[in-house]
């Protein structure tokens, strides 16, 4: 077993995301190493333009609890989404985006951030990176 998290970002909710990339993120500075496998409504996420546009999980009240949380986040400091997944892909973070999902969504590589992907997989590439990680999340 590696020193290594693996996680699932199968939800494209802004709050989860900020999770995902914020343990992704702690895991690399502590000197682990970090897989994001992104699958269905994560898979969203990595479209061009995608990464800013989720709502909330809850109390999104139309767009304004979003609205609140971000300017909330804004004077806390809480580093911008962009900001996060480039410093996890700058601390050697791995992305991969599900061709199974990409497949039921009409999805093309093409439609997708390449720059931040490191490789396509399906279930089988997922259970490869979780079999050796010390800890595996759901978000």
């Amino acid at each position: 077993m590696v020193d290594k998290t693996t996680i699932i970002v199968h939800s494209g909710d802004m709050d989860k995301l900020y999770s995902a990339l914020i343990i992704g993120d702690g895991a690399l500075s502590m000197g682990m190493k970090s897989t994001l496998f992104f699958t269905f409504w994560g898979l969203e996420r990595l479209k061009k333009g995608g990464l800013e546009k989720g709502s909330l999980s809850k109390m999104n009240m139309g767009g304004l609890g979003k609205s609140m949380i971000n300017s909330r986040m804004k004077k806390a400091n809480v580093a911008s989404l962009e900001k996060l997944i480039q410093d996890y892909k700058e601390l050697g973070g791995k992305i991969i985006a599900c061709e199974m999902t990409m497949e039921i969504m009409g999805l093309k590589k093409e439609d997708l951030r390449q720059e931040l992907i490191d490789e396509y997989g399906a279930i089988g590439t997922y259970i490869h990176e979780a079999r050796e990680s010390k800890i595996n999340l759901f978000i």
